[in-house]
C-alpha cells in the first residue's frame, strides 16, 4: 500500500509540472487527457489473448474471426472513452460557503461544444465524487462538488479529476484540473447561546434608530429595509414596493462585540457572535460587529449576514485547508 500510494503521488506531482495551474475556462485538449484499462478492461484483453491462444492451437479460424472482432470493437472503444472528453470545457460556477460542519460546495459548469453527446462524465476530489452526467450536444450541465469541513477558515480546492468509463467501462479516461479554488467556512452557530448584552442607549457610544412603536406612513423601497417592514397590500393594490415607516421612541441598534462574548475559548465566543449574527437577520432588525482592530457599522439584510459571519470566519485564521 506504501508503494502504490508513493507511486501515485510521484504521477500526480508529474501532472502537476507538466500542466501547470488553470485559471479561467479550461478546455480538455487531447495532450492533457490520459487513458488507462479498466479491471475490466484487463480481463477483457485477458480474454482475448486465451482466445487466440485456443484458436491457433487448433486451427479454428472461428474463433480466429471472433477474437479479432472483439479486438477492433475494443480499440473503437478505447477511442470513444477518449474522445467523450476531449473539446470538453470545464469553468468556475462559483461556491456556498457553509457553516462549520457541513459541506463546502464547489460548482462546475461542464460545456459540450462538439455534435456527439458527452455521457457518465464524473467530476471528483481527492475524497470525494459528484453523480455522474451527460450532456447533449451543444449543451450544458452543472456539477456540485461537496466537500467536508470540520473547522472555519478557507478551504482549498487545489484538485480535480474529470473521469469517464463510457461506453463499456473497459477503460477509464480522466484529466486533471488544478483550479487552485477557496471557499470560506463560517463558524458553527452556538447550538444555544444567552441573548447579546442590551445596546448602549442615547448617551452611549452604539448606534440608535427609531421604534416601530406608532405608523407614521410609508416610503420607497431601498435595498437594505427589512422585509418584515414592507407594505405588501400597497405593492398588491399599486405593484409598487414600499416600505412602512413608524415613529416613536429611539431604540438602540446593538453592534455585537467579542469582547462581550461568552466562552471559554475563542472559537466558542466566535460560535457565539455567530448566532447572534444569524437570529438577528431572521429577525430584519439591524446589528454590527466589532473584533479587535475591525469594526463593521450597523446594516440590516442578507449581505450584513455574509459580511459579519466573513469576518468572524477570517478572524486569527491559519492557511487553507486542503479539500
Amino acid at each position: 500500500m506504501r508503494l502504490t500510494g508513493f507511486l501515485r503521488q510521484r504521477v500526480r506531482n508529474w501532472i502537476r509540472r507538466r500542466q501547470g495551474p488553470d485559471r479561467g475556462p479550461v478546455t480538455l485538449r487531447r495532450g492533457r487527457i490520459y487513458i488507462l484499462p479498466t479491471s475490466l478492461g484487463v480481463a477483457f484483453g485477458l480474454m482475448l489473448f486465451a482466445m487466440l491462444l485456443g484458436s491457433l492451437n487448433y486451427a479454428n479460424n472461428l474463433g480466429l474471426g471472433l477474437t479479432f472482432l472483439l479486438a477492433s470493437l475494443g480499440l473503437v472503444t478505447m477511442q470513444a472513452c477518449h474522445r467523450n472528453l476531449e473539446t470538453l470545457i470545464v469553468s468556475e460556477a462559483g461556491t456556498e460557503s457553509p457553516f462549520a460542519g457541513q459541506e463546502a460546495i464547489f460548482q462546475l459548469a461542464f460545456s459540450n461544444p462538439g455534435r456527439a453527446a458527452r455521457c457518465d462524465l464524473e467530476a471528483a476530489t481527492t475524497a470525494m465524487a459528484a453523480d455522474p452526467v451527460s450532456i447533449a450536444a451543444g449543451g450544458e450541465a452543472t456539477v456540485n462538488l461537496r466537500v467536508a469541513t470540520r473547522r472555519r477558515g478557507w478551504v482549498l480546492l487545489d484538485r480535480i479529476e474529470i473521469t469517464t468509463r463510457f461506453p463499456y467501462g473497459l477503460f477509464r479516461a480522466w484529466a486533471v484540473l488544478h483550479p487552485h479554488r477557496r471557499c470560506l467556512v463560517y463558524p458553527r452557530p452556538a447550538d444555544t447561546a444567552p441573548p447579546p448584552p442590551p445596546a448602549p442607549g442615547a448617551s452611549g457610544a452604539g448606534a440608535m434608530r427609531r421604534g416601530d412603536d406608532d405608523f407614521a406612513g410609508l416610503k420607497d423601497y431601498h435595498p437594505g429595509d427589512a422585509p418584515r417592514h414592507i407594505a405588501w397590500k400597497a405593492y398588491a393594490k399599486g405593484g409598487e414596493l414600499l416600505v412602512k415607516q413608524f415613529s416613536g421612541a429611539a431604540e438602540p441598534v446593538p453592534i455585537f462585540d467579542l469582547a462581550q462574548a461568552p466562552g471559554p475559548d475563542l472559537e466558542s465566543r466566535l460560535s457565539v457572535l455567530a448566532r447572534w449574527i444569524v437570529d438577528a437577520e431572521a429577525r430584519g432588525k439591524t446589528f454590527g460587529l466589532r473584533l479587535p482592530g475591525l469594526e463593521i457599522p450597523p446594516q440590516p439584510g442578507r449581505q450584513q449576514r455574509r459580511r459579519c459571519l466573513a469576518a468572524l470566519a477570517e478572524y486569527q485564521t491559519v492557511e487553507p485547508v486542503d479539500a
